[in-house]
């Protein structure tokens, strides 16, 4: 299924405690260390799991602790105004999020993000996972990781059940039109999600790929099957495919689609497997392809975010996501652990008119660990002078 947990994205969300402001909206995020007392906005966290390495070493972390980095977002009565600094504006802006299903994954936070700098915000949420988000949302479950910069809670204008594995109703099965987690809903293939939110909406703006799966991803890829390894490259990077091709008819020229890789595409990466280190190098492929043609035939920028290891409830069910983050925080150059928000505004800011050039990218988000070469926190390396940061906050 599209969006289940071993999809290894992973996400942390901690919630923040905000000065309180009044502001009106629409908002909009400015990076700007300059302004002193604008008014703050949306943000938020999503779900998405990047594993690193499973090491079986002891490691005696003296990790750096940034302070979390947040999105200031500045409100303004009048949207024509021109704004200062070098703001991430996306009043106006309307943007689909494929794969969210609760509050602490990269996807969440993505759309945290994207609200924060005024978009409008559309969600599709795995079929079997919609009832539950949705009474989550309702009963204000969500209301906490919900809080804006600005103190107000983002609004997701609506929830659309989806099943990206299917494209159309016909190629859906017997046995999962019977599945009682599929009873209640309707119009949840690709297709008939992007034909509900062009009758609801008309157009959108930015569309993001926030989905994985792979059921076998525990399996090395000698054990794994021909099932499994399909399966994985269908719900995590084909499904991308079949969203962009069925929701860039409805796209301003202009608009953006990002989705979600993890450097395991191009390195070793033990215990990511079951076919999806090929999902998401078949992802980055992909993205430059479609960057291409979209480009081309809409207008419209096609990129995709490498993002470091990060808590959520899907990684922590794999098992080792502890391991992960420790490896990447003693061996990243950044010695700090990632935050979902980091990921969420590297996503706002693709999305973003200020990366009007940019496409066919992979951006890496991951404190600079796709840099490495080796393990520097290796025994072998034990009489080097490697820099670091003793500082603890």
């Amino acid at each position: 299924m599209a969006t289940a947990t071993s999809n290894m994205h992973v996400a942390i969300a901690k919630p923040f405690t905000f000065a309180s402001c009044e502001v009106s909206k629409p908002s909009v995020a400015v990076f700007s260390s300059g302004i002193k007392e604008a008014p703050w906005m949306k943000l938020k966290s999503s779900c998405h799991i990047s594993s690193t390495h499973v090491i079986s070493q002891k490691l005696t972390t003296n990790t750096l602790k940034f302070n979390r980095i947040v999105t200031k977002a500045m409100s303004e009565s009048n949207d024509t105004k021109p704004l200062p600094g070098l703001p991430v504006d996306l009043r106006g802006k309307r943007a689909f999020i494929a794969g969210i299903a609760d509050d602490n994954g990269y996807g969440w936070a993505i759309a945290k993000s994207l609200a924060a700098a005024g978009a409008e915000i559309l969600v599709g949420t795995w079929v079997p996972a919609l009832n539950i988000f949705e009474t989550s949302l309702r009963r204000g479950k969500f209301d906490e990781s919900r809080v804006l910069p600005d103190g107000s809670l983002m609004e997701i204008t609506k929830v659309y059940p989806l099943d990206a594995v299917y494209d159309c109703p016909e190629d859906v099965p017997e046995d999962v039109k019977a599945n009682k987690r599929y009873a209640g809903s309707s119009k949840w293939t690709v297709k008939e999600v992007a034909e509900s939110v062009k009758e609801d909406f008309g157009t959108i703006d930015i569309l993001v790929h926030s989905l994985a799966n792979g059921p076998e991803v525990s399996k090395p890829l000698l054990e794994t099957s021909r099932y499994g390894y399909l399966a994985a490259i269908s719900a995590s990077s084909y499904s991308y495919v079949s969203l962009l091709q069925h929701f860039i008819p409805i796209m301003n020229p202009g608009g953006a689609s990002i989705s979600l890789t993890y450097i395991a595409s191009e390195r070793i990466i033990p215990g990511y497997g079951g076919g999806m280190s090929s999902a998401k190098a078949a992802l980055e492929s992909d993205t430059k392809v479609l960057a291409f043609e979209a480009g081309r035939k809409h207008r419209v920028r096609v990129n995709t975010i490498s993002a470091g290891p990060l808590r959520s409830r899907a990684a922590k069910a794999i098992g080792f996501i502890d391991m992960m983050i420790d490896y990447s925080s003693e061996n990243a150059p950044l010695m700090k652990e990632l935050s979902a928000e980091e990921v969420g505004n590297a996503a706002a800011f693709l999305a973003s008119p200020l990366a009007s050039a940019i496409t066919g990218t992979v951006l890496y988000v991951d404190n600079g660990l796709n840099a490495m070469g080796v393990g520097v926190d290796s025994p072998v390396f034990k009489d080097l002078n490697i820099p670091r940061d003793n500082n603890k906050s």
